[in-house]
């Protein structure tokens, strides 16, 4: 009997060795090599493109090679999923043939999310649903609960990927939403569902049907206790778009942020709120985000964030206090705890504070993820206001990026960032002077400073 072949696959990058080593050469991360049994190649034929998944663009292989100039650059045949705030995570809609991968923390609303948009797309096209982790009783009282029509919806409990994909072929859906890949698995491999060489070989089996057919692919993953999805690193690359609903299971809004996207822009934010009626879009994120108190308080302030294609009002709020360590505290929520060190350093070199001996805590509002450098300027305001005691405006919104030399650099989309703020009834800003605006904004008395100081200076006049 001839020995089954064998082969070393990393956790977090996808690369594979012949032999056991204890660091991977292509990522360096320690002790991720795994050991997967090598199935045998599977001996049927790939299927034909359908007609539907020709008219698509999704013919595959099958196609000869061609000119760049003479391919058509008609935009894809995209279809909304229902929701507004989906359809601008995933660029404007779904696209046939596409492979999206959902991830989340437990909890955070991955299936409630998806059997609404799939109810909804029942009504007028052929939907099916797999479900791998919970019974087709525990979805049904779900849909119930949430009041969705249920007479269209075809739902399917099933764990074997060749059982999945011959339902396909039966019912010919346009969606397909699989619940999760962790628990696919295939009968030609001998490895246990959720290893890596299950989740990768099941989900290019699932991804290689829906190109040939021109589905819509829906697979939910799980994600690692870092907010990481779980598998291969390979499959973040075999998919199309991945998108990740982030959320606390005690925080009424959720945001469903874009990671990778083939047919859109990247870190696109939608929000949703979760209420007993199920997930609903919130249109406008910024007055959500704006819930503050009658009174204004030190340590506050309103900055204006760019989160995909569109701008963000986020408050940012911050507190100094007497530090009773020998080693003060730098605590950030929902920014980079590095870049709050070094702003501090250029806030005492080039602002004159020294708050070395003080415990600084920074929150974004809201559980929002600032990932931009568009909020270092309304940071350190924050700060010194909570150091001095002293609240800020409340009619004004700040944005800027502060460099090493306590220079205010430009960010991008300066004017949409300010008309967004006197949109909202803000009347003065503080921005770079790379951004001042070349006319008057109607109600707003904008600032444009060049150095640290003259923001500081900005607050004592």
């Amino acid at each position: 009997m001839a020995k089954q072949k064998t082969a070393f696959v990393c956790n977090d990058c996808g690369s594979d060795y012949v032999k056991w080593q204890g660091q991977c050469s292509d990522c360096g991360a320690w002790n991720s090599l795994v050991e997967i049994k090598l199935g045998p190649a599977r001996g049927a034929a790939r299927a034909a493109p359908s007609a539907a998944s020709k008219r698509a663009g999704f013919a595959g292989s099958l196609d000869s090679a061609r000119v760049l100039r003479d391919i058509d650059l008609q935009d894809l045949p995209r279809f909304s999923s229902g929701a507004g705030e989906f359809d601008r995570v995933l660029g404007g809609g779904l696209v046939p043939g596409s492979a999206i991968l959902v991830g989340g923390n437990p909890g955070a609303g991955k299936s409630t999310l998806l059997l609404q948009t799939m109810c909804h797309l029942a009504a007028n096209m052929e939907a099916l649903y797999i479900t791998g982790e919970e019974s087709l009783q525990q979805v049904a009282m779900r849909a119930a609960r949430l009041q969705l029509p249920t007479d269209r919806l075809r739902l399917m409990a099933e764990t074997n990927v060749e059982a999945i994909v011959a339902a396909t072929q039966e019912f010919h859906p346009r969606v397909l939403v699989v619940d999760s890949i962790q628990v696919v698995h295939s009968d030609e491999l001998s490895s246990a569902p959720g290893s890596v060489s299950q989740v990768r070989e099941c989900a290019a089996y699932l991804i290689r049907h829906a190109k040939q057919t021109g589905t819509v692919l829906f697979l939910v993953g799980h994600v690692t206790k870092d907010g990481s999805l779980a598998g291969p690193k390979v499959l973040e690359h075999m998919i199309d778009c991945s998108i990740l609903l982030e959320g606390t299971d005690d925080a009424r809004f959720r945001t469903l942020r874009g990671q990778k996207n083939r047919f859109g822009a990247v870190n696109e934010l939608g929000v949703f709120a979760m209420t007993d009626g199920g997930m609903r879009e919130v249109k406008n994120p910024s007055a959500i985000f704006l819930e503050r108190g009658s009174e204004p308080a030190s340590g506050s302030a309103v900055m204006v964030v760019w989160e995909g294609t569109r701008p963000l009002l986020v408050e940012i709020q911050a507190l100094v206090d007497d530090s009773q360590l020998g080693n003060p505290r730098r605590v950030a929520v929902g920014l980079e705890q590095n870049r709050l060190a070094m702003l501090l350093a250029v806030l005492h070199r080039h602002g004159g504070l020294q708050v070395g001996d003080q415990d600084v805590f920074a929150n974004v509002v809201g559980g929002v993820k600032v990932l931009e450098t568009s909020a270092d300027l309304a940071l350190l305001l924050a700060i010194v206001s909570s150091f001095r005691d002293r609240p800020l405006p409340p009619d004004m919104v700040i944005f800027g990026e502060v460099g090493l030399s306590g220079e205010i650099r430009p960010v991008p989309s300066g004017q949409e960032r300010l008309a967004e703020g006197a949109k909202h009834g803000f009347g003065r800003a503080i921005v770079p002077r790379g951004n001042a605006p070349k006319g008057d904004i109607p109600g707003m008395q904008v600032l444009a400073v060049a150095k640290l100081g003259e923001a500081l200076a900005a607050l004592d006049s």
